[in-house]
């Protein structure tokens, strides 16, 4: 394949994925690295791509990738962070579980849970924990965004301010080198605020791709929460951060 065909395939991927890899990209299109690193540097230049270690990523901070395709990504990381995450979480407790593609896969491995009282602002968590007889779980009330099924805005955070939660499990659009949880929606971003104050006990759940990203609104900071649990260690700056906050890191493999 031409370098002409390659470069919007390469666009596709990424859009498909939220990211590519050379890796991966070789793989694919059965060229040598070198071609793709010259490809990535290409579209990096025109700037349709970011470059990061390893491949690149698109380029805008202020839109998020499509939820049906953020499904895909490193989706079997996000299983074994969820089922880590769930092991963690007992029998006979409060939990908030908010909204994302890793807090849905973590609702999954709470099916075989007795005792739980679960409250989400997450529709397709609502779903998945229906089948679960042993657990009472609760919606928020809030505005439907219906993109990914998200309770949000004010009557979503006044119904969260009538709890006290054991535990809470949050998700974010990408994690900062400083150890800045961030978002990209603003009222999504006072949820998980309120979350955070409301609940004895905050779980982190993002995948390596989270390290790459970047997005606009902060959430919160890693010394506000108890355990992260991801794929991959994050950069450096946030490990020491965490280190010195007593925040646990936590890592899965594959």
């Amino acid at each position: 394949m031409t370098q002409t065909l390659r470069k919007p395939e390469i666009i596709n991927i990424a859009r498909r994925d939220g990211m590519v890899t050379v890796e991966g990209l070789v793989e694919f299109f059965g060229v040598t690295p070198q071609t793709i690193r010259r490809d990535l540097a290409e579209l990096a230049d025109s700037g349709q791509l970011d470059r990061v270690h390893g491949g690149a990523i698109l380029p805008s901070t202020t839109v998020n990738i499509g939820y049906s395709e953020r499904r895909h990504i490193n989706q079997a990381s996000k299983v074994d962070i969820a089922r880590e995450c769930a092991a963690q979480i007992p029998n006979d407790c409060s939990v908030f579980l908010n909204i994302g593609t890793t807090t849905e896969a973590v609702a999954t491995e709470l099916l075989r849970h007795e005792g739980l009282l679960v409250v989400t602002n997450n529709i397709n968590i609502a779903v998945i924990l229906s089948a679960n007889a042993k657990a009472e779980v609760i919606v928020t009330g809030g505005n439907l965004r219906r993109m990914d099924g998200g309770l949000i805005g004010d009557l979503a955070k006044e119904t969260i301010n009538r709890f006290r939660f054991d535990f809470a499990v949050i998700g974010c659009s990408a994690l900062h080198e400083s150890g800045d949880i961030l978002d990209f929606d603003v009222q999504e971003v006072g949820v998980s605020q309120a979350i955070i104050m409301r609940s004895d006990k905050v779980f982190l759940v993002a995948d390596r791709s989270k390290f790459d990203r970047k997005a606009p609104a902060k959430i919160a900071s890693l010394t506000d929460v108890d355990t992260f649990f991801s794929d991959k260690a994050p950069p450096a700056p946030c490990i020491d951060l965490c280190a010195r906050s007593g925040t646990e890191v936590c890592l899965v493999s594959a």
